[in-house]
C-alpha cells in the first residue's frame, strides 16, 4: 500500500510539474519574440517617431537607437541621435549605411511608400500605432522583449497602468465641467472622437462639446464656440511655441473662461505624445479641471 501511495505522489507531482511547463510555454509563447538572441547581444535599432525614441530611453534601450526623425528631442540624450529623415522624408542610402537589426516606425506617422521600400531591401519593421494608454502599455512590453530589456519594460507598463486605474478612480464621479480644447491656433482646430487628446478629456470628466464631429481634428471658427458656455479654455504649448501663436481668446471677454481667467496652457510636448509622461501631464491636467470646476 505504501508503495501505491509513493508511487501516486511521484505521478502527481510529475503532472504538477508538466502542467507548469505548458502554462509558461504559453506565457513564452504570446511574448514577442527578442532579437537579441542567444547571445544578448542588444539590436541596433533606427526609431522613426519622438514616442518611440521616448519608450526606448524609459526601458533602459535608447543607447540602441543609431538614428531617429525631427522632433525626437526627449529626453535630452535624444538629441544627440542621428537623424535620418522626417514625418514627410527617409533618407533611405542613410538606413543602408547605418545597417540597424530593426526599425521601428510609426504607422500613421511615416511615409508608407518609404517603408515598403526599406521592407523589400530585407529590413526589418516593426509598427507602433497607439491609440490608447492601454496601446502604449502593449508597445512598452513588446519593445522591451524586442530590444532585450523585458523585465524592466513589464514593470513600467504595469506602474503606468496601475496609476491610470488609480486616475479614472479618482475622477469618475466628478461632475462634467464645459471646456475648449485648443490644438491649433490658425486655423482654429480642435479635437473629436477618435483623437489621442479626447481620451484625456474624458479620463478628467470634461464635456467636449465637439466630440460628436466626424473628423479627429475640427478646423472650426469663433461662433461655434460661441455657441456653447465654455468654462475652461486649454491651450496646449509646445515648448517650441511662443504665447503670440496661441489664439488670442482675451478679444473674446463673453466666453465665461475668458471672462473669469480660466485659460491653462498644459505642456503640449508631453500630453501629445504617446508615452507614460503624457499620463503624468494628464495627472496635472485633471487637477487644473478640477480646481476650474470647484470655482464655478
Amino acid at each position: 500500500m505504501r508503495k501505491f501511495v509513493n508511487a501516486l505522489s511521484v505521478f502527481l507531482l510529475l503532472v504538477h510539474i508538466s502542467v507548469q511547463a505548458d502554462e509558461q510555454a504559453d506565457e513564452q509563447a504570446n511574448e514577442p519574440k527578442s532579437l537579441a538572441g542567444d547571445n544578448q547581444v542588444k539590436p541596433r535599432i533606427i526609431a522613426l517617431a519622438p514616442h518611440i525614441v521616448e519608450i526606448l530611453y524609459d526601458i533602459g534601450a535608447g543607447n540602441q537607437i543609431i538614428g531617429t526623425t525631427d522632433f525626437a528631442d526627449y529626453p535630452e540624450q535624444a538629441k544627440l541621435i542621428p537623424r535620418i529623415g522626417s514625418y514627410a522624408k527617409l533618407q533611405i542610402e542613410r538606413v543602408i549605411e547605418l545597417q540597424p537589426d530593426l526599425i521601428i516606425a510609426w504607422r500613421s506617422g511615416n511615409p508608407s511608400d518609404d517603408l515598403n521600400r526599406l521592407s523589400q531591401l530585407g529590413f526589418t519593421i516593426v509598427y507602433s500605432e497607439p491609440k490608447t494608454f492601454d496601446d502604449i502599455a502593449n508597445e512598452i512590453r513588446q519593445f522591451g522583449q524586442l530590444s532585450g530589456h523585458y523585465q524592466q519594460a513589464k514593470k513600467l507598463s504595469e506602474k503606468m497602468l496601475a496609476r491610470l486605474t488609480s486616475l479614472k478612480q479618482l475622477y469618475q464621479n466628478k461632475a462634467k465641467i464645459t471646456v475648449f480644447y485648443e490644438l491649433w491656433s490658425r486655423p482654429l482646430t480642435t479635437i473629436a472622437k477618435g483623437s489621442w487628446p479626447q481620451q484625456h478629456l474624458n479620463i478628467c470628466q470634461a464635456n467636449n462639446p465637439f466630440e460628436q464631429v466626424s473628423t479627429p481634428f475640427p478646423q472650426i471658427n469663433i461662433e461655434q464656440v460661441l455657441l456653447t458656455p465654455v468654462d475652461l479654455i486649454i491651450q496646449p504649448m509646445s515648448i517650441n511655441q511662443s504665447a503670440k501663436e496661441g489664439f488670442n481668446w482675451q478679444d473674446w471677454p463673453i466666453i465665461p473662461a475668458v471672462k473669469n481667467g480660466q485659460i491653462i496652457t498644459p505642456d503640449a510636448d508631453a500630453l501629445h505624445r504617446m508615452t507614460p509622461r503624457s499620463l503624468e501631464e494628464l495627472t496635472k491636467l485633471c487637477l487644473a479641471i478640477d480646481q476650474a470646476r470647484n470655482s464655478l
